[in-house]
């Protein structure tokens, strides 16, 4: 008859006693550290999440036209004070007909637009159509749902074309998702849409969209500190997106503010 060997299924007795002491029926001890005592855990946990969020900020908007969507973002990457990058990519390419903006955390934004983009094209080979706009801001939404309260930072546009026309939605990290025709998003949002809001007009030209996307960025990056580099502006239309400009805001102030010659250098001149 065989012997069957239960050695290994034997209790193993700790390497160390300082991991903790055993109590009877082998349960461990209650840790020697103090657990923070708190009698509204949610608040407690909101508390802790804010002192350690960083500082950011950035500038990105889209808006909806007669000829589809017209996007638009800076480039600046902030840490606080301090300016991480002046050339962090914000309008991410979800396949080509759909486009994502990056506000809040760059790491979270990168990783759920590229997750988001291989979901939608796993929808298109298991449909054999494309996923539209409405599905796939619902499918972020939903995602980022399931991990609100861990500390993800995200507000983010989803722009396109699908069988209905031109989509536009704003979905943040806690699931909240708005349909609309005119978004802006970051620290630079309110200076964008006083212009977005002055000169827009559903009527415009792909070429006056274009231009009041790239102004609105710019006089955002103009007042806000947090916001800078290149402004980037894509049009999404029935045949996809297509990037129309990437302008230094730099060069962009002197597009719009030409210098003009003092006096004293005017009559030196004529002399």
């Amino acid at each position: 008859m065989m012997n069957i060997d239960f050695s290994g299924l034997e209790p193993i007795a700790p390497l160390r006693e300082s991991v903790g002491e055993l109590m009877g029926d082998g349960i461990m001890a209650a840790p020697s550290f103090q657990i923070p005592d708190t009698i509204d855990f949610d608040g407690f946990q909101k508390e802790a999440i804010q002192m350690v969020k960083p500082a950011k900020g950035t500038t990105t908007l889209a808006f909806i036209f007669k000829d589809g969507v017209m996007v638009a973002a800076d480039s600046r990457a902030s840490m606080g004070g301090y300016i991480s990058s002046q050339s962090v990519k914000k309008i991410i390419e979800i396949n080509p007909y759909m486009l994502g903006t990056m506000a809040g955390g760059a790491a979270d934004c990168q990783f759920w637009h590229r997750n988001l983009g291989i979901k939608c094209r796993l929808h298109e080979l298991a449909n054999k159509r494309r996923i539209s706009v409405t599905g796939a801001s619902k499918l972020l939404a939903n995602i980022l749902y399931h991990y609100r309260g861990m500390g993800l930072s995200v507000g983010t546009m989803i722009a396109g074309w699908d069988e209905k026309g031109p989509g536009l939605y704003y979905v943040d990290s806690e699931g909240g998702r708005l349909k609309g025709t005119r978004f802006s998003v970051g620290s630079g949002s309110p200076y964008a849409y006083g212009v977005l809001d002055s000169g827009y007009r559903y009527d415009m030209s792909v070429k006056e969209a274009a231009e009041l996307a790239r102004r609105a960025i710019y006089h955002a990056t103009f007042r806000d500190g947090a916001s800078g580099g290149v402004a980037s502006v894509y049009h999404v239309g029935p045949n996809g997106w297509e990037k129309l400009s990437g302008d230094d805001v730099g060069e962009l102030h002197y597009h719009y503010y030409p210098v003009e010659a003092a006096a004293v250098e005017q009559e030196m001149t004529e002399a």
